[in-house]
This record gives structure tokens, sequence and C-alpha cells, in this order.
């Protein structure tokens, strides 16, 4: 079976054994919760302890990446801002939207209540400071000092500078930088490989505790999570397709016709590598010349994920909502910044470990506590599908986008991409 397959059986089991625990309440069951709580924690802080370097690493190489193909222009370029943009887009989107459909469609409330005592720190979740402290806290006066404390905004912000300032030095000098913060990013995504072979029982163990506290409102909260972040992906790909649609000006009919195979591999496969064939072939359908998306699909598939930011900030107020935590608009603008930024630098990362990579960041921006995010990572698999349906929308909406760019004369690559999963 697939990861994401044992994570969700891991979950069904252990929010089975969970339920089946508090309905006969055992005289063990106390003792059995217990060690369960502890055996979930030592596999969250498996997957925490990579999460400093993991980010900062793939923050530098993917802005150097990026910056790389941004400075050799051409139509390359202007296809690395157009992605930028409506990553921006969908992270806006959704920080607009979200809040908008949780108060209208709230979560089961004696579910989330129970959710929300049964997390560890529940009750230790901080106010956010002042604005004005917040802003004065971004730029580290102590940039290990900020790292050793988890302050990802100091971090991401110093991460930010550094790579832009790594892409002025000698070629020399770059190369040996980007190169040792590459193997940095490859080594942690080799301990996160080893925690998630263990993920299952980690599930287990946190669904199980859960299972016991809450009872069966747990899997009310957890569908109303899918449904939620399902939507957020779907209505950020259709962004993609409004773009194509006006942008490229391709008649809506004949993209969505063409668009239809497209989405049946997309659904079966799960992946935007695997939909890359029918996406080059629905283009040509709609009248795309070769070199266009010959260029633009292939760097889309690498580098532009339209609902990771959209779905990460979901994700985010999900938690804020959960946990009853109120985020100041600043806070949000924030975490929709870093949900663009890590989109853009988590290139290659399996869908697992960009969604807890990803995640983690833009949460301790927004003040918010993880505890749950495991129980969110097991379901993955159900969002996820819309995840690709999206972005493989997306794709060929900017690719379209991109044709109207044919005119020029000729086009600058520039630094090859790697196309990666």
């Amino acid at each position: 079976m697939s990861l994401t397959v044992r994570m969700l059986a891991g979950l069904v089991a252990g929010l089975a054994v969970g339920i089946a625990l508090a309905a006969f309440a055992l005289p063990w069951r106390a003792d059995a919760v217990a060690l369960a709580d502890a055996v979930g924690g030592l596999w969250l802080d498996g997957l925490r302890m990579t999460i400093v370097p993991l980010v900062f690493a793939l923050l530098v190489t993917g802005i150097g990446r990026t910056a790389g193909v941004v400075q050799a222009g051409g139509a390359a370029g202007r296809a690395i801002l157009t992605f930028i943009i409506l990553l921006a887009a969908g992270a806006a989107l959704s920080a607009l939207v979200t809040p908008l459909v949780l108060q209208a469609w709230p979560a089961p409330s004696e579910a989330a209540a129970a959710l929300r005592a049964s997390a560890k720190d529940a009750s230790a979740v901080p106010p956010a400071p002042p604005i004005g402290e917040w802003l004065r806290s971004i730029v580290p006066a102590n940039a290990i000092k900020a790292a050793a404390e988890t302050a990802m905004a100091p971090l991401v912000f110093f991460a930010l500078v550094f790579g832009l300032a790594a892409t002025r030095i000698d070629a020399e000098r770059r190369g040996s930088l980007f190169g040792f913060f590459d193997a940095v990013q490859a080594t942690m995504l080799v301990i996160v490989r080893w925690v998630l072979w263990v993920a299952p029982l980690g599930v287990f163990a946190l669904a199980l505790g859960v299972g016991a506290k809450v009872g069966v409102g747990a899997v009310g909260v957890l569908g109303h999570y899918v449904v939620i972040i399902s939507a957020l992906c779907l209505a950020a790909g259709l962004v993609g397709l409004i773009v194509g649609w006006i942008g490229g000006r391709t008649p809506p009919g004949g993209l969505a016709s063409a668009l239809i195979p497209v989405w049946a591999v997309a659904i079966a496969t799960q992946s935007s590598l695997a939909s890359l064939p029918a996406m080059l072939e629905a283009s040509r359908r709609i009248g795309v010349s070769e070199r266009i998306r010959d260029l633009v699909l292939p760097m889309a598939v690498a580098l532009f994920r339209i609902t990771s930011p959209a779905a990460n900030v979901g994700v985010a107020l999900y938690i804020a909502h959960i946990h009853g935590v109120a985020v100041s608009p600043a806070h949000l603008a924030a975490g929709a910044v870093i949900a663009v930024l890590v989109s853009i630098s988590a290139v290659g990362v399996a869908s697992a470990v960009t969604f807890y990579a990803s995640l983690a960041p833009i949460a301790a921006v927004m003040g918010l506590p993880l505890e749950l995010a495991p129980l969110l990572l097991a379901v993955e698999a159900l969002p996820d599908i819309s995840r690709t349906v999206g972005n493989v929308t997306a794709d060929v909406g900017v690719t379209a986008l991109a044709n109207r760019w044919n005119r020029e004369p000729a086009l600058e690559a520039g630094e090859p991409v790697k196309a990666l999963e």
C-alpha cells in the first residue's frame, strides 16, 4: 500500500479503537490513551526536528533557482513572474474566503470543543502580539536565536535575504553555497522519509487519543475539513481557468472540453507530472504553439502549484477555527506571503512532506499550534485529488495566457528547471 493509504488506514483504525475505549469505559483506558499520546508525540517531534533546517534550505535554494530564471528574462522569466502573481492570488482568495465559509458553516461545535481540549497545548495558545511589536520582530537581531526558538517569520525573512544575497556573489562560490544547502535539504528529506515510514503507527496513536477523548464527532470534523479544503483547491484552479479564458482569450467551452482528459488523468494518478502528456495535448487542442507549451508546461509542473498556498492558508485558518484563535489581518497577510514563498521553494518534495514543511512556518507566523496537523495529514489523500485537479487546470490556463507572448522572436529558457513530483 502507498504511504497515504497506510496513513489513512492508521487514522481509521486509531479512531475506531479510541471510540471503542471511550464507549466501553475499560479500566485501563487512561493508561492506553497516555501511552498512545506518548508514542504520537514522539513521532510528531520527529517531524518537527527537521522543520527549521528543511524550510531554511528549501527557501535559500528555491529563491536562488527562481531568481536565476527571472534574471534570464524572456518568456521563462515572464512565466515565473506570472506564477508568483497567481500563487499570491490563490493565497489571497483563501485568506478572504475561508473565514467567511467557516463563519457560515462552522465545524460541529461540540466535536470541535472536544478536539480542542484533546490537543496537548490547546490552552497554551498565546495571544497575537501587537502589530508594532510583531513588525519589529520580523528582522532578526540574532538569526541563530530565531532558528533555535523556531521563530519562523524572522527566519523566513533572513532566508529570503540570504538567498537573494547569494545570487550576487561570484559563480564558483554561489555554486558551492547552493550545493551545500541543496545537500542539507536532501539530508533532511531522508530523515523525514524515515519518520514517515512509521507514520501509520504515529497517526494511529494520535488518532486513538483523539477518538477516546472526542468520540464519533472527530469523524465529522475531519469530513468537514476535507470538504472545505477540497473546495478551496478547486476554487484556486478556477482562477487559472479564468486566466486562460480571459487572459489567453480561449473560449471557455473549448478550454473545458480540452481539459476533460487532463482531469481524468489527474483524478486517477493524483500527480501533475503524470498529467503532463495530457496537458501538452490539451494545450495543442486550444491552439497553443509548440514552443510555448514545451517551455511553460514543464516549468509549471515543477514550480507552479496554485492550490498549495490557497490550501495551506486554508488549513492554517481551519486550525485557528478549531482552537478559537482570532488571526489578525497582519498575521494572516504574513502567513499568505510565507505560503507563496514556501510553495515556490518546495520543489520535488513529496506531498506528505510538503504538507507539514509548508504548514509549519505558516502556522508559526499566525501563532497556531500544530498538534492537530498529523490528523489532517492523514486525510490529505482526499483533498489531494482536488489539489491535483486545481493544479493541472491552472497549468493549462497559464500556458494559454503565455501563448499571447508567441510573437516574441526568441524565447530564453534560462537555467534548466528540474520537473519533479
